[in-house]
């Protein structure tokens, strides 16, 4: 999915000048190390070929100790053949640190739109299990373990976790489109190949994958705690709707279009709430670099839970984070620029 809204540019902007979050890269202090975050890209309908060169290589120069792909290795309005996954691998194992991949709309969820190739959704999620999940743990030049809910090639192999320097870092499939949830048998067919009994096993797997989702995010917090870890951090494809203080007479985090992702997210504030560490929750699909603070308990902001939403289609570039467990925040993230 794939805003211009003004806001987002605004909220960019004023991301960037949050006071110690968004600085030039510089080299990592003694005990602490660096991960990059990217994802959306490239996008054929926006011509993005000719600038992922420039972004692979600037990835690969820099001292970060792997990378988290955050969902959509295709633009939205085109055909979801095989290929698309080739060239992905290709792609992530051109890249000489560890590379995790998660799911984005775009790869299966989307996949039933006419202009897509009116595929079956659910049959290109097994797909991208079999072929993206071979194997778990990292992409890749260099291969990085990590636990995974599910057995290679099966359901739920994507959600995986490991621990690096204090932190836990869990991956979940919770992509855009809210979450394959489909409301309304207009919602169904309109533009679509879909039948009614794809769109009701379509709701059946959303249950299913939810009800996992929630099960992966709890027990990674528990592990979290139980080990003391200063930090968690959570990453999947879709932004998930977060109320905005402009909207005083709506509560945008309650529209029908982000009602796929209101049990995941009641889910996280609550084990928030209840870890001593810092967040750091991590999605794609707005395409725009934002950094905030917007998760809420019942009359509090979350004050060690931070969001970062990264770049997409067309901007080609990436962000890199610090880990300092000198650091009262442990997360510091600076957005690369690639010219």
């Amino acid at each position: 999915m794939w805003t211009t809204s003004i806001r987002l540019l605004a909220a960019a902007a004023a991301s960037l000048a949050l006071a110690g979050c968004a600085t030039a890269p510089q080299a990592a202090a003694p005990g602490s190390f660096s991960f990059g975050l990217w994802g959306d890209m490239p996008y054929a309908k926006a011509g993005d070929a000719p600038k992922m060169p420039a972004l692979l290589a600037s990835i690969n120069a820099s001292d970060i100790a792997f990378s988290i792909y955050d969902g959509d290795i295709k633009d939205g309005s085109s055909r979801c053949d095989d290929k698309v996954f080739d060239d992905a691998l290709g792609m992530f194992n051109s890249l000489k640190q560890p590379v995790f991949y998660v799911p984005g709309d775009n790869e299966w969820t989307d996949c039933h739109r006419l202009n897509n190739g009116g595929f079956d959704a659910l049959e290109r999620l097994g797909f991208l299990r079999k072929k993206m999940y071979a194997q778990t743990g990292s992409l890749g030049q260099q291969r990085l373990p990590a636990e995974a809910q599910g057995k290679p090639g099966e359901a739920y192999v994507e959600n995986q976790r490991f621990e690096r320097g204090g932190v836990m870092f869990v991956t979940l499939n919770i992509p855009g489109s809210n979450n394959n949830l489909v409301l309304s048998a207009a919602e169904c067919t309109n533009k679509s190949a879909r039948k009614q009994a794809q769109c009701d096993a379509g709701n059946a797997e959303f249950l299913a994958r939810d009800e996992a989702n929630v099960r992966w995010l709890q027990e990674s917090f528990a592990k979290a705690r139980a080990a003391g870890l200063i930090g968690v951090v959570v990453v999947f494809q879709a932004d998930p709707g977060f109320d905005l203080p402009e909207t005083e007479s709506v509560d945008e985090s309650q529209a029908a279009s982000v009602s796929g992702y209101r049990n995941f997210m009641s889910v996280l504030a609550a084990e928030t709430v209840k870890y001593k560490g810092q967040v750091l929750m991590v999605h794609g699909d707005t395409h725009y670099f934002k950094l905030d603070m917007p998760l809420h308990a019942p009359g509090k902001t979350l004050v060690n839970f931070t969001r970062l939403q990264t770049f997409g289609s067309p901007s080609i570039h990436w962000v890199r984070v610090v880990v300092d467990p000198a650091n009262p925040r442990v997360f510091s993230v600076q957005p690369v620029m690639v010219p």
